[in-house]
């Protein structure tokens, strides 16, 4: 099959079913008189009216710098408390305890106290972000780094591969597969605790903004914001895709080798 046969069955495949469903809520609700449930057309009626340029550069960019930093902070945290854990294993049976207690926290229960500390700026919001982000790169990472192979171990330590070598050739390499999976997982995490941590004495943001809606019920605009927010959920997706696919490259290329695809 073609390169552009390949790129068409891709594209069939991710666009189908979201456009089933767009259809489906056209025509079931085309004709819909509830004031909280409007019909598709005003609701992309009020998404061109809502979200023009102004909007986009004094509530969206913002809220996309502050996911930015916090996704950022949390995968070097995570990485690097991760790989420290997954390589001694004494720190991490005597951490583990109080890993566990933090993890269990809610991330929103933290809000009031960031803000007494952090005042209510960005950085409350990106400290929100990383709270609750760091756990899914943090405990991949654990796994991977422990996961390393023992041959491949023993093998580097015979050829006098150490220290930071050892780290960069041997131990994130093959820990990455783990690494980007948190990766993932922090990702979806990090565009939810973004927006709660915008509805908390913020100014601007999409969070912000559409709890303003609500609370003035502009109840289309409230809708078309959380379609935006689904829009830009689903670009996001779309670049760590492209970021998976050339990072862990060599990892799907074995795994299909191994299940004999080409």
């Amino acid at each position: 099959m073609s390169v552009l046969g390949v790129w068409t069955r891709k594209a069939a495949y991710l666009l189908a079913l979201p456009a089933v469903l767009v259809a489906s809520w056209a025509v079931l609700g085309g004709r819909t008189t509830s004031f909280y449930y409007p019909s598709l057309g005003r609701i992309l009626s009020a998404f061109a009216d809502t979200w023009g340029w102004e909007r986009v550069t004094g509530d969206v960019l913002p809220s996309l710098a502050r996911l930015a930093a916090g996704y950022a902070g949390a995968v070097c945290v995570g990485v690097a408390l991760g790989t420290l854990l997954g390589s001694l294993p004494r720190l991490r049976a005597l951490t583990e305890p109080i890993l566990e207690f933090f993890r269990a926290i809610p991330p929103t229960v933290l809000i009031p106290i960031l803000m007494l500390f952090s005042g209510v700026g960005d950085g409350m919001k990106i400290l929100v972000i990383i709270s609750g982000a760091v756990w899914p790169v943090l405990l991949n990472t654990v796994e991977g780094v422990r996961a390393v192979d023992n041959v491949l171990s023993d093998s580097a330590r015979c050829y006098g591969i150490t220290g930071f070598a050892r780290l960069r050739h041997l131990v994130l390499p093959a820990a990455s597969p783990q690494i980007v999976a948190g990766m993932r997982q922090a990702l979806s995490i990090s565009i939810i605790l973004m927006v709660i941590s915008e509805m908390f004495a913020s100014s601007n943001g999409l969070g912000f903004t559409i709890v303003q809606f609500q609370r003035s019920f502009a109840v289309p605009a409230m809708w078309s914001g959380i379609i935006l927010l689904g829009l830009l959920g689903f670009a996001l997706s779309l670049l760590f895709d492209r970021f998976d696919s050339r990072v862990l490259g060599w990892y799907h290329g074995l795994r299909r080798s191994q299940r004999g695809e080409k």
